[in-house]
């Protein structure tokens, strides 16, 4: 059975998710032009706060992690892996990297998508402040 937990987050006219290697959901209400990887704002959840079952199968080396971002009738799915060495104790945000690089706020990594790689369609959408999305992480057990 695949474990997943959900997190609800907010749109902002800020929003360009042009980033080549990360796309960020965070606590904070605000993004500013700066803020390349973030794709979300106002989230119900930073990596401190998912479920204590999906924090403990993340930090196993190679575990599968499915990312599906959900606005409006657009989704877009990201696959990722978690690793022996994730912290996942950030309170404010939670990041996923294309690479292996790994700190208090990463929530995967070897991802096979940045912000720069989501539709623009959905982008579109999270550019208005009104708009609402959702990021479902399910975890795969290793074999």
């Amino acid at each position: 059975m695949n474990l997943r937990d959900v997190i609800m987050f907010y749109g902002h006219e800020h929003i360009r998710a042009t980033h080549p290697t990360t796309f960020e959901i965070t606590k904070e209400n605000y993004v500013t032009p700066r803020g390349d990887c973030i794709i979300g704002i106002n989230s119900s959840k930073a990596c401190y706060d998912l479920l204590p079952e999906i924090k403990s199968k993340l930090k196993a080396d190679g575990v599968k992690v499915s990312l599906t971002i959900k606005v409006g009738e657009e989704t877009f799915k990201v696959l990722a892996r978690g690793s022996s060495n994730l912290l996942l104790i950030d309170k404010k945000s939670m990041v996923v990297r294309k690479s292996d690089y790994i700190c208090p706020r990463t929530l995967a990594i070897k991802s096979t998508a940045s912000a720069k790689d989501i539709p623009r369609s959905l982008i579109k959408l999270l550019q208005k402040k009104e708009s609402k999305g959702l990021m479902i992480i399910e975890i795969f057990p290793l074999p």
